[in-house]
């Protein structure tokens, strides 16, 4: 087991890590930039190091600096959480040639997965259900259209190397979809470094479905069931649960073993997270991979009991996995709402600034991972998630009562947050019937004339 742990991220996240190092008996570091210096994992760190200015690349993104501070505090690990330099290949590298352990997959596996062509290569090589669309980057307009009108519209351009919505656009038609190309390709370039994009048809109003897995180093695979994540805003995720309301015992079953089956044939070791898209007709197809912790893994170990950044500590350092898939128990239903930093009545404006009081819902069954208090100063720099909200049930209508409860505990002032806009979301009486998808929040926003 490691010794000592560099965790190379802020906020919450940190000091999730944090706490799973010190029920482990591992001593930890804390990274953090001169407007953090006052930020909660770095009170609660064993040891703390400023790496740098404000911006996330004079200091999060700073990977000399990130090293150093590594090397200089003897640190045998370092744990990347998610976002930053989470899934970036580089980092893991250099972290490995320095011989120090990169928490998460191999850097083979965050290179072919971080590749959404070739990682969808891999799967359908696997047996993984793609939607249907172009077999490679594609730049030209000829192609293009010809491809469209050969899958059909809609249609949708992404970023070969992209995410968080970035590079994304739906197009209904030849006209919107060559008016887009340019300006996808642009995103992606000035996002990314890569300007290349490809086409896949376009689901309507399908369920963002995505499955937890843990792989040892010696073969041993198992998922941790589904997450539903389809309430979301311009393809960033606010309110996720687990069990989905669209996934039976069967279809679990069905899509957990894939899941597997495409994590062993690519040798996935450690923590990762296969996301699909799920239709109407209750067809599902692969999406895509994200080889890090996701920022909705607690709900995951609310319900099935398992602590899923322990075991990533546990699994880098080459501990075989205990569990079989026959030991997973899915116990509870688990519900989180993301709280932003975010005005919901001002198009979701950042609201950074001073917290002048603060107070954290509790009670049973309710868990808020955060890194806020009274008195603390939001940074402009960051992303703004401040908290996470998650109700735990017997059974969803429980779980449900218990986030409303929760909701209208939590008390920000003068901070702006997303809760009062979660708590209308989970009211809404189709989402209590569990009768949502990708495209809820959308025509949600409409009705409430927050569009």
């Amino acid at each position: 087991m490691f010794s000592k742990i560099l965790i190379a991220n802020r906020g919450e996240i940190a000091i999730r890590i944090i706490r799973a190092c010190k029920e482990l008996g591992i001593k930890t570091v804390a990274i953090f930039s001169e407007v953090d210096k006052n930020s909660l994992h770095v009170e609660l760190a064993d040891e703390a190091i400023c790496i740098g200015k404000s911006s996330p690349q004079d200091s999060y993104l700073n990977i000399s600096s990130i090293i150093s501070a590594a090397e200089v505090t003897d640190s045998d690990a370092i744990h990347p959480g998610y976002g930053f330099l989470a899934e970036n290949p580089h980092f893991a590298e250099i972290c490995d040639s320095c011989g120090i352990k990169f928490i998460g997959p191999s850097v083979e596996n965050i290179i072919l997965m971080g590749d959404k062509i070739k990682a969808k290569e891999s799967m359908k090589k696997a047996g993984l259900p793609l939607i249907p669309g172009s077999k490679g980057g594609i730049n030209s307009k000829e192609d293009i259209l010809q491809l469209a009108k050969k899958l059909g519209y809609p249609i949708i351009i992404k970023a070969k190397a992209g995410g968080g919505g970035r590079g994304m656009r739906v197009c209904h038609n030849d006209v919107r979809l060559i008016s887009s190309l340019m300006t996808a390709q642009s995103e992606a370039k000035i996002s990314f470094g890569d300007p290349e994009i490809y086409l896949k048809k376009y689901l309507n109003n399908p369920r963002h479905i995505e499955i937890q897995i843990l792989a040892d180093n010696y073969g041993n695979i198992i998922h941790l069931g589904e997450r539903d994540c389809s309430i979301q805003r311009r393809h960033q995720k606010l309110i996720e649960e687990t069990p989905s309301p669209a996934v039976d015992a069967k279809l679990r079953k069905k899509i957990g073993e894939l899941a597997v089956k495409g994590a062993r044939y690519i040798n996935y070791t450690n923590v990762g997270t296969m996301e699909f898209l799920l239709d109407e007709k209750g067809n599902f197809y692969f999406m895509e991979m994200n080889t890090r912790i996701q920022v909705e893994h607690p709900i995951t170990e609310e319900s099935t009991d398992i602590d899923i950044v322990k075991y990533q500590i546990m699994l880098a350092a080459g501990e075989k996995l205990k569990l079989k898939q026959d030991d997973v128990r899915f116990n509870n239903v688990a519900i989180e709402c993301r709280i932003n930093a975010e005005d919901p009545n001002k198009n979701f404006t950042p609201s950074p600034g001073q917290i002048e009081f603060y107070y954290q819902p509790g009670g049973k069954d309710i868990r808020v991972d955060t890194h806020i208090y009274s008195g603390y100063l939001i940074p402009p720099y960051y992303d703004s998630l401040l908290a996470k909200i998650i109700a735990k049930g017997e059974n969803r209508l429980e779980a449900l009562k218990k986030m409303d409860r929760a909701l209208d505990e939590f008390i920000i002032e003068p901070i702006k947050t997303t809760a009062p806009f979660c708590k209308k979301i989970i009211n809404d009486p189709d989402f209590k019937k569990g009768k949502y998808h990708t495209g809820f929040l959308k025509k949600f926003l409409e009705e409430e004339n927050l569009g």
